[in-house]
């Protein structure tokens, strides 16, 4: 049996491997320099900025992050091919270029204020706050003056009622003064007036006496009358006897022969005659 020879029945398997084996090495080549030129721009970093909240709040301005750029490296210079495996290489399809990924986004994440502050309020323009300072003056001047003029009208209002008590005090005095003198006045009136009528008692009584003649010295003799309204005599006693039984009893007749007795015409001055007490001395 006679073996043929495979390279001289195809002749053309040779080169056709030689030119898959090329395209091969070309595509590895370009996927690694390709990939390499292609670097993923820095991300971006994010922090938190803290102000203090008493000052006005200033916007912030997020600055955009700065990509770099890759820097294109020269690629390195490839062998001319041959005309044979240019011609490979227009007939194959151009490798697809890998996209880069898309950026990730960054895990730092401004985060928000969780207690919320109250809001700031704006501040007032200087000319509205000191018209709103000049007004709490004048109103504080106002209130005050207020107060000083209800202060002052209160103290004008003691002093008239201070004056008013005085004033009454020294009324209720000098009534007071006016009514003791004039009870005093009347008491006098009284005093003489029931003087007057026990001196006309004594006198009517003496006027009634028959003296027994020859008494020695000047004894004197008392009795105690009990009158009636009217002057009416209800009882005589004998409260002191002056020693001499005649004179007593001349002095006893006169009392009885003297009813009525005068008295006051008075009905209250009645009581001071009700127990009359008679006092007759022998010589006047």
């Amino acid at each position: 049996m006679v073996l043929r020879n495979s390279s001289r029945n195809e002749p053309g398997l040779f080169l056709a491997g030689v030119l898959a084996l090329l395209v091969h090495v070309v595509f590895a080549v370009f996927m690694f320099f390709g990939l390499n030129w292609k670097s993923l721009p820095p991300e971006g970093l994010v922090v938190d900025l803290w102000q203090d909240w008493s000052q006005p709040v200033q916007p912030v301005v997020k600055q955009p992050p700065v990509k770099n750029e890759p820097v294109p490296s020269e690629p390195a210079q490839q062998p001319k091919p041959t005309p044979t495996q240019q011609s490979v290489q227009e007939k194959s399809p151009p490798p697809e270029i890998a996209s880069s990924p898309p950026p990730k986004k960054p895990d730092i994440v401004r985060k928000e204020k969780s207690e919320k502050s109250e809001p700031v309020t704006a501040k007032e323009p200087p000319q509205e706050a000191q018209r709103k300072q000049e007004l709490e003056k004048r109103e504080e001047r106002e209130l005050e003056k207020q107060r000083k003029k209800e202060e002052a009208e209160i103290a004008e209002a003691q002093r008239l009622q201070r004056e008013e008590a005085l004033q009454r005090q020294r009324e209720q005095e000098v009534l007071a003064a006016q009514r003791e003198a004039q009870q005093a006045a009347e008491r006098a009136r009284i005093m003489d007036e029931i003087a007057k009528y026990r001196t006309m008692i004594l006198a009517k009584v003496r006027s009634r006496i028959v003296m027994p003649p020859d008494l020695p010295g000047n004894p004197m003799t008392e009795f105690d009358v009990t009158l009636l309204p009217g002057g009416d005599i209800l009882n005589v006693q004998l409260r002191r006897s002056s020693g001499y039984a005649s004179f007593d009893s001349a002095v006893e007749r006169a009392v009885f022969l003297s009813e009525p007795l005068p008295l006051p015409s008075n009905p209250a001055l009645f009581k001071e005659f009700r127990n009359l007490n008679v006092t007759v001395h022998y010589h006047e």
